[in-house]
């Protein structure tokens, strides 16, 4: 599965502010940037972001997702400390 189809089908499905994701052969890893999703429990953030993706794990075309999530805030402050190459 392509990195540019997970960004477009979480951007398509999810109100997020900015999304990133990185990996390959199945094993993926998102930032998600959304103060809605902040907001929820750690459960909930996971249940949010795999259910439009769930099709893509019953495939195998995603095998494993790594999730971070943050607020618009945090994110702000995350990117002054370490910024994305």
């Amino acid at each position: 599965m392509e990195i540019q189809e997970i960004e477009r089908i979480l951007k398509e499905n999810l109100n997020l502010d900015e999304v990133y994701v990185q990996g390959e052969n199945a094993h993926f890893g998102v930032i998600v940037v959304s103060d809605e999703i902040a907001r929820l429990s750690r459960l909930k953030q996971q249940q949010t972001i795999y259910a439009p993706l769930m099709d893509y794990f019953s495939t195998g075309e995603i095998h494993a997702l790594t999730i971070k999530t943050f607020s618009v805030e945090k994110w702000k402050r995350e990117r002054l400390l370490n910024p994305l190459n």
